[in-house]
Formats: C-alpha cells, sequence, structure tokens
C-alpha cells in the first residue's frame, strides 16, 4: 500500500471520481469534449495531486499539492452545477455530488493547516 492510500481524504477522492464517472455516463454525447471531460479531469486531479504530493520531500510541498487538489474539488462542485443547470444531473446526483466534494475540501483543509503548522 502505498502512504496516499492511507489518507481518508484521498480515498474520498476516489469515491468523488468514482461518483462523477457514474454520473456523466448520462450526459448527453456533444458533451464528451465539452463539460464531461473537465469534470471528470477535476475529479481525477483531487486523487492524483494527494498521490503526488504525499511522496515530497518537505511538508511544505506537499501542503502545495493538497491545496491543488482542493481547488480541483471546487472545479468539480461548480461544474456540476453547470451540469444540474443544464437538466445533465439530477437532484439526487448532483446532491451527492456537491455534499462529497465539500467533505473532501473540509478534510483538505485541515490536512493542509496540519501541514503547514509542521514546517512552522
Amino acid at each position: 500500500m502505498f502512504n496516499f492510500e492511507k489518507l481518508d481524504a484521498w480515498q474520498k477522492s476516489i469515491a468523488l471520481a468514482d461518483l462523477v464517472y457514474q454520473a456523466t455516463r448520462a450526459f448527453p454525447a456533444e458533451e464528451r469534449f465539452g463539460l464531461t471531460n473537465q469534470i471528470r479531469r477535476a475529479a481525477v486531479s483531487v486523487s492524483s495531486n494527494l498521490a503526488e504530493g504525499c511522496p515530497r520531500s518537505s511538508q511544505q510541498d506537499f501542503a502545495r499539492f493538497v491545496e491543488i487538489a482542493t481547488g480541483s474539488a471546487f472545479e468539480v462542485a461548480s461544474q456540476a452545477v453547470i451540469a444540474h443547470h443544464q437538466g445533465y444531473l439530477p437532484e439526487s446526483e448532483f446532491d451527492a455530488i456537491q455534499a462529497l466534494a465539500l467533505e473532501i475540501t473540509r478534510m483538505l483543509s485541515g490536512l493542509r493547516q496540519t501541514l503547514l503548522r509542521a514546517t512552522r
């Protein structure tokens, strides 16, 4: 097992990516290279940045990757709003994505603060 796999935030981010992939399967074909691709890439970016940042040589470096992962989670939330407004994302899927993205951003905020405190 890699170190990043032990992070609750990483595990939740994998669940978010799974949820996004499942939900976007029903998006219209004309969105395949637009919103579908964009929200999927943002969802994958959360876990990817945690994995990439975890082995960094300093806590401050890792904190920067956590910050990028947080931005990606916010992207997912914003893109989910657009998909919902366009009628691509039913209320139940929208609510699930938003709730999980919010939970992840809170976890990442705590992780980042812990990492930065360790560097002071």
